[in-house]
Parts: structure tokens; sequence; C-alpha cells
């Protein structure tokens, strides 16, 4: 259910023609994606978009939802090989192929097989799985192994699950921020789940748009001990605090699957966020530079010097620690 309110700011002054025009901060929030939604834009009248806001919603998960039985996504993985896929879906595929290659497999929409797998226990524990149960999954991990031909995705592995969970939140909001820029609107919010993307600036306060980033709390609350300024970039976050599972020893262990050995492995890093040009990119990549680990992010983001990145991690002491690569702002 989609609420609606515009919100009416205090007169803001131009010298254009010697008048003052009102300028109205219309908002909008609701559900989505299995998640919540938000979009804010500067107008000097009240606009509702509600309809077109639905419209995208619809057509994103008739593309790309694993939760919805008779969507493109869930028929390919049933093994319907007639489906012909639209241009959103091809906009992910080829953006998951690209990141896929440039870290080496690490990002991989494939594998939630081996998540899915590794996903029970009570009270959140380690349940080892037989090493021939995951060989066998194995075989059906592989972005590599999946193609687009005459826009139909074929399969080598009638077995292989394609999941794009990891960056179609990003995904949509670049959707809705190129929906709104289609309208000629320059300053404008957008944000899904936690991913965001902002252009231009807060012209009601005379500010640029202010966003957090969330600390990792283990016990389910929300703080944001830093909150920085975004202008015309995209933000996505990934975090292993809470997801996670706990061995027999007390180790804690994100829900990220080395895609080489189909094990979980640990880490020390809690959260990464990304600021780049597309809430996409930002989403995969903060995805893939969970499950590197921090070392590894680390050498990789040296040759990628336009992924603006901050990560939260924990040193050998327990201590929490931060990061921030490549001009991250700090405020």
């Amino acid at each position: 259910m989609i609420r609606k309110c515009f919100v009416l700011s205090l007169f803001i002054c131009f010298f254009s023609c010697n008048k003052k025009k009102e300028l109205y901060l219309n908002y909008v929030s609701g559900n989505a994606f299995g998640t919540t939604f938000s979009v804010q834009f500067i107008d000097k009248k009240e606009v509702d978009f509600e309809k077109s806001y639905d419209s995208i919603i619809t057509v994103i998960n008739s593309s790309m939802s694993t939760y919805q039985n008779d969507s493109d996504i869930s028929r390919i993985n049933h093994g319907d090989s007639g489906i012909i896929v639209d241009h959103h879906f091809k906009n992910v595929f080829n953006t998951s192929k690209r990141i896929y290659k440039e870290t080496d497999g690490t990002f991989d929409p494939t594998i939630g097989v081996l998540v899915n797998a590794w996903d029970f226990g009570p009270e959140n524990r380690i349940v080892s799985l037989d090493s021939l149960k995951i060989d066998s999954l194995l075989i059906s991990v592989g972005l590599n192994k999946v193609q687009l031909q005459n826009d139909k995705v074929v399969k080598e592995h009638t077995n292989t699950f394609i999941d794009f969970n990891a960056l179609a939140k990003g995904y949509a909001v670049d959707v809705f921020s190129d929906f709104l820029a289609s309208k000629n609107y320059e300053n404008y919010l957008v944000e899904i789940g936690g991913e965001i993307r902002g252009m231009g600036r807060n012209l009601v306060k005379e500010k640029p748009w202010k966003i957090g980033v969330e600390d990792p709390n283990f016990d389910q609350t929300q703080s944001y001990s830093k909150v920085i300024s975004l202008k015309n970039e995209a933000m996505a976050t990934s975090g292993s605090y809470r997801k996670f599972k706990i061995d027999a020893e007390g180790n804690r262990y994100a829900h990220i699957i080395d895609t080489k050995t189909g094990f979980p492995h640990k880490s020390n890093l809690l959260s990464v966020s990304v600021l780049t040009k597309t809430c996409m990119e930002a989403d995969a990549y903060a995805t893939a530079f969970m499950s590197m680990g921090l070392e590894k992010s680390i050498d990789f983001l040296k040759n990628h010097q336009l992924l603006k990145t901050y990560f939260i991690y924990e040193n050998e002491k327990k201590e929490l620690k931060t990061l921030t690569l490549n001009g991250f702002p700090d405020k």
C-alpha cells in the first residue's frame, strides 16, 4: 500500500522576475520487492506518480522476482526455455556477467542454491552438509554456464538457479531514478530497502541530500553514526550482522558461500558500503566485497578507483574498526 504526502516548503526566494515561488517536496513511500521504498523529488506543485510507480514495480517483479512463481526468472529456473526476456532482465544479466568476470566469479547470481542449502539448523547454528551433496550442487553453479541467445536464457545445466536479488533492488532504484529524469526532474532521492540514489539537492532545505550509513548492530536495532551527503551518486550497503550462523566453536559465519568450494567462510567484515554512479553496480560490488573479504577487496579497489568504499570490520581483538577507500566521504 503506497502512502502519499506532499510537503510544502517555506517560501524560497528566487530572483527571477522578482517573484517568490513555492517549492514542494513530493514524497511517497510504500512496500515493494519484499521491503520498503520511498521517493522524494522537488517541484513547484503537487505531482502524483503513484500509478507509474506501481507499473514499474509490477514490470520488474514480472521479470525478475524469484518470489513470484509466474515471473520470467521463476519460469526459466523451472526449465521453461522459451521465455523471451525483457530489457530489464537483459540489463541486470549483462551487468552481472561483467562483474562476475571482474571479480573472478566471486559475484555469482547462481550461488543461491548453495546459500539455501546451508540455511538451516536450530538457533542459527551451522549444520554440516555432506561434501558429496555440496559437489552435486556446485555442478550447476557458475554464471559462465548461462548465456543469452536471441533474448532467451540458455543454461548448460537444467538445475542452475538464477537469482538477481544481490543487485535487483539497486537496479530498481535506477529505474525509478531514470523515470524521474525522463520527467525532467533534476533534484530527487530514491531509496529501496536501504539502497539509495540521489540527484541534485534538497532545494526545500537548501542542502544536499543526507543519508546515513547503518551501524552493524547484532541486536537488530538501527542506528546511524555516519551521515554523508549524496549528490549525483548511488550508495548500497551489504552486511553480515543481520544474517549469520554460528558453529560449535562459536565462530560466526555470514551467509556467504565460497563459489569455488561451496562452503561458507568466516569473515571479519561486518558491513561494506559502496558509492558509484548507478545503484545496481553499487549493490553488486558491495555484495562481492563482502564475499571477497577485506584484504582481497583492498587489492581489487586499487584498480577500481571509481568505487568509493567504506568498510566496517572487527580486528583480531574483536574491536570495531573502519576503513575508507577511493574517497568515500567522511561526512
